[in-house]
């Protein structure tokens, strides 16, 4: 079978993640294990790879226990009681919240500390329960609302003025559409286009290099949340998009001769394994 092969240049780690996994690597080249509070990337091929090199992925409940140790803040940042708990255990920080976030977690922090004197609220379009928005929801002390879909913009009290922030990696698109549904009930409704540049160029390059391919393999961890908002746009415009976490789930059935295939994928997938799967479709169709 013949194919046409290509990696989509723009796909990769985000600068945030490139950052997060240097550090760790770095700290671990001296030292024979480093406490990760979550998963450092949500990708578990990269996750076994640096848990060879003795990264330890814990949970905030662990962090409590320890004492006098190091542990590593991701790139989604954290809300301020963990640097709180930091200093109360005597815990050194790598602290590799992604700049863009610090500067949107100074933000919301501000605004919603303006607003609470006018009864206002800070709304965050983003998924519930994910690192980024916790960390968040975090700088407004828990009161912050977050809401997912258009459908839950409901939840929102009009009667009180509002302002809106977006988790960096969330749909470009969608984020407007939210941003409508609000402004149609709340005119004077403050709106912060918060998503990264790097992440909404992104969306708009992946459009295209899907809809040149015949076929698109997309590679990226089941839990990334921003691995399945790409995983739908690519869909979108190519019905011929399949989900894969390695080299292992390639199905020859999805090719026919003649083909081209693209290989892209999430924020939090690494140049690596998209070489990876790269190197084996080539061989499997040689």
């Amino acid at each position: 079978m013949k194919l046409a092969i290509e990696i989509d240049p723009r796909s990769g780690f985000c600068n945030g993640v490139v950052r997060a996994v240097q550090q760790a690597e770095n700290y671990l080249r001296y030292n024979e294990r480093l406490y990760s509070l979550g998963a450092i990337v949500h990708n578990s091929v990269e996750l076994e790879r640096l848990k060879k090199k003795g990264l330890e992925i814990i949970s905030i409940v662990e962090v409590e226990q320890l004492r006098h140790d190091v542990i590593l803040v991701r790139a989604h940042g954290e809300p301020p009681g963990t640097y709180e708990l930091a200093r109360r255990n005597d815990l050194q920080v790598i602290d590799c919240t992604c700049p863009v976030v610090l500067k949107l977690q100074e933000r919301v922090r501000e605004t919603w500390l303006r607003l609470r004197g006018t009864g206002g609220q800070v709304v965050i379009f983003g998924k519930k329960g994910h690192a980024e928005v916790n960390g968040l929801v975090g700088q407004t002390e828990g009161e912050a609302i977050v809401v997912g879909s258009e459908e839950e913009v409901r939840s929102i009290d009009f009667s009180r003025p509002v302002a809106l922030f977006s988790q960096t990696t969330k749909d470009p698109d969608e984020f407007r559409r939210i941003a409508r549904s609000i402004r149609a009930r709340r005119p004077d409704a403050e709106v912060y286009d918060t998503i990264c540049r790097q992440v909404a160029q992104r969306h708009k390059s992946l459009i295209s290099f899907a809809r040149n391919h015949s076929v698109i393999l997309f590679v990226s961890g089941r839990e990334s949340s921003n691995g399945k908002v790409l995983f739908d746009l690519c869909r979108s415009v190519n019905a011929r998009t399949y989900w894969l976490e390695n080299a292992s789930q390639i199905d020859l059935s999805w090719f026919r001769d003649g083909d081209s295939a693209g290989i892209c994928g999430a924020t939090s997938t690494p140049k690596w394994q998209l070489e990876e799967i790269f190197i084996s479709l080539q061989a499997a169709t040689k």
